[in-house]
């Protein structure tokens, strides 16, 4: 089923369609469809080049990089991006810190910072869980004490993913130990270079490098670089968290993904109960983005709608099904080890494992399933 399009939107997608398969190289694009890991390099480019076309932050205010679009068009321009195999620009950036400083940043921060995001200038990382503190974020301990107009951070941070390549990391701190857990959180922005940042490698199940611990011993943050007011960082924390929500239900990469597999698989397709999993899973992927759809219609004024939960939660265990899917198809030929020449054909088998693997994290980063679980049960049944 596909989407019955105005002649302004169709003239729209096929604009967008052009600029991902024209503008972005095709080395990185093969990279994505092709299931390899990106490098630094080609995720800056990607965005930088999208960025040069007005494409990369278009959910921004118009004056910093947006787009006047429509909730359909917004849609369009990220199924598109996923179907052409064009990296997501980074989360950190374009989806979370960015629209975190346009709503609640000083003017001076707007400045200094959303040209430089939006272009990938800056890498942010995200400094939200810990040790004890994840699902729980309020229950975090890294501290900020004041000293005259500069803030002293000291605690730890883990989770951080691609750390190892940030500039500069958004970090909940806790500046009041006195009053209610969420009411005593702040927002820093912290420059990685400074003295007493240690950032620590984690290694995954899949071998990977994906994720970092990053440490802070007496960290000097000057006072300016604090967002919004002493103690207002849970209900950031809140607006980040919601829309980084609506970006977890990667309907687009999750067709592509069934239907290269669709493809890859060959024979193994024929058998009449495969046929029938990849049925369900087409049905549930539409069900799924029609639900988007109505989540991006219904939100307003920058805060996402509450179904933004239901989203992340199919979203994710739709992912981590068709990972499973293919892990099954490949059998034990998944368990060969990894060949870096492996063309299309005879490497997809080798990277279902990793794959597989890597996406269990899918349910637990944004706020676990569980979490989510729980949301809906409040907000949305009213139980």
């Amino acid at each position: 089923m596909q989407l019955e399009l105005s002649p302004e939107d169709a003239e729209f997608r096929d604009r967008v369609r052009e600029v991902f398969t024209t503008k972005v190289p095709q080395e990185i694009r093969d990279t994505v469809l092709e299931g390899r890991h990106l490098t630094r390099d080609q995720i800056v480019e990607s965005q930088r080049a999208l960025n040069a076309e007005g494409l990369a932050v278009p959910h921004w205010p118009v004056e910093w990089g947006g787009q006047d679009w429509t909730d359909l068009q917004r849609h369009l321009w990220h199924e598109e991006m996923q179907r052409a195999g064009v990296p997501i620009p980074l989360a950190f950036n374009a989806s979370m810190i960015g629209p975190v400083l346009a709503q609640f940043g000083t003017e001076e921060q707007k400045q200094r910072f959303l040209p430089p995001t939006a272009n990938l200038d800056i890498w942010w990382s995200q400094g939200f869980s810990e040790p004890d503190a994840g699902s729980d974020l309020a229950s975090l301990r890294t501290a900020a004490v004041r000293d005259g107009d500069d803030w002293v951070v000291n605690g730890q941070k883990t989770w951080t993913t691609l750390g190892q390549y940030g500039d500069w990391i958004f970090t909940l701190v806790r500046t009041d130990p006195e009053v209610k857990k969420q009411a005593g959180i702040s927002m820093l922005l912290i420059d990685m270079t400074t003295p007493g940042v240690e950032v620590r490698p984690i290694e995954l199940i899949d071998g990977g490098h994906e994720v970092n611990e990053v440490w802070f011993s007496d960290v000097r943050v000057p006072g300016d670089l604090l967002v919004g007011e002493p103690g207002g960082g849970w209900t950031i924390a809140k607006f980040l968290l919601g829309n980084e929500r609506v970006g977890v239900a990667p309907v687009g990469a999750t067709k592509r993904a069934l239907a290269t597999l669709k493809t890859t698989a060959g024979d193994l397709m024929d058998d009449p109960l495969v046929r029938a999993r990849v049925a369900e899973l087409e049905n549930e992927l539409l069900a799924l983005e029609l639900t988007a759809l109505r989540v991006v219609a219904h939100s307003s004024d920058g805060a996402p709608h509450p179904a933004s939960s239901v989203l992340k939660l199919r979203g994710t265990v739709l992912q981590q099904a068709v990972s499973e899917l293919a892990l099954d198809l490949a059998g034990p030929a998944s368990l060969a080890a990894r060949a870096e020449d492996d063309s299309p054909q005879e490497g997809w088998a080798r990277r279902t494992a990793p794959t597989y693997l890597n996406l269990r994290k899918a349910s637990i980063y944004g706020g676990s399933n569980e979490i989510q679980r729980q949301i809906i049960s409040r907000t949305i049944l009213g139980l």
